[in-house]
């Protein structure tokens, strides 16, 4: 008899720690969304950021909004050490010195952060994020901010002529291209897929401290673009830090008309790359859904396909 009861009560510890095991394993990535200015429509952007994030199930997503354009920058004061990954969707006012302070701790110390489409239009002369997002464009950018870079020939090459950083042809379907299919974001993903309509970037310029690009796409001339293959999506190589980048994900007017961020080859790089920046690893697999050579594929509910 006591031999069972202990077996029993051995059992029960046990249970006890898978019980433990399993919850540890899917506690949910803390993910908080700056927003509150942007030359994008950011009223409509940061809310479909969260909704992609927290309908995935792997997600606990916040929101913080700074004041609007003028206002008092020193109410705005966000824990960024509270989370594990920290998603861009600004473009506006300068914060002030000690959001400043707390953003680069926070990223120095190894944080993890995304940085969405027009993030990288901002702080065009703040020096350290211009290094924590490689590239970026507009707002004053030249060959003072750092060269051009594009892929060529199998490499990036890094182009230092004169002349302003950042541009887009007009909004289309276009072409990804993988360049590194090791990489824990893209492994398991096509080699090639039709991306939905969205703003292509190129031309951008800065440090160009690229760690692993992942995904270009050819800027087409007949479309206004730039020529080249653009680097769209890839990690920055920046301390302890891991950061992802992506270029994609133009805002459409409506959550509903938004095919840039209901593609679910967007929606599957966002949380494979916010994964990636929190964890240091990607759990998920390719969703039955994924895009093809040949078409594109919208969430139109924003609903996410698992396959995992």
């Amino acid at each position: 008899m006591n031999v069972i009861k202990k077996l029993v009560g051995a059992m029960a510890v046990v249970a006890v720690l898978l019980a433990f095991s399993c919850c540890s394993e899917t506690k949910p990535i803390k993910a908080l969304v700056v927003s509150g200015q942007n030359n994008h429509n950011w009223q409509v952007s940061h809310k479909v950021l969260k909704l992609i994030l927290d309908n995935s199930g792997m997600f606990q997503t916040d929101i913080v909004l700074t004041p609007a354009k003028g206002g008092d920058m020193n109410e705005f004061k966000p824990e960024f050490d509270k989370y594990d990954v920290v998603v861009l969707d600004y473009n506006g006012d300068r914060w002030s010195a000690e959001t400043d302070s707390a953003f680069l701790q926070y990223v120095r110390n190894g944080g993890g952060v995304v940085v969405y489409h027009a993030a990288d239009n901002a702080f065009a002369d703040w020096d350290e994020f211009n290094r924590i997002i490689a590239l970026g464009g507009w707002e004053g950018r030249n060959e003072k901010h750092g060269p051009y870079c594009y892929w060529e020939n199998g490499e990036l090459v890094l182009d230092e002529t004169p002349g302003n950083g950042g541009s887009h042809g007009q909004q289309r379907e276009y072409a990804m291209h993988c360049r590194n299919a090791e990489h824990p974001i893209t492994k398991g993903l096509p080699d090639n897929w039709m991306h939905g309509k969205d703003e292509m970037y190129d031309s951008m310029r800065g440090p160009a401290n690229i760690k692993d690009l992942l995904y270009s796409g050819k800027a087409e001339k007949e479309t206004g673009g730039s020529g080249k293959e653009e680097p769209l999506v890839f990690t920055v190589d920046y301390g302890k830090a891991r950061i992802f980048h992506i270029m994609l994900g133009h805002c459409g007017p409506t959550a509903e008309d938004n095919p840039a961020m209901q593609c679910a080859g967007f929606q599957t790089l966002l949380l494979r790359g916010a994964e990636w920046a929190a964890t240091g690893k990607v759990t998920q697999s390719l969703p039955a859904d994924f895009p093809t050579d040949k078409s594109i594929s919208l969430r139109k509910e924003y609903t996410v396909v698992k396959k995992w």
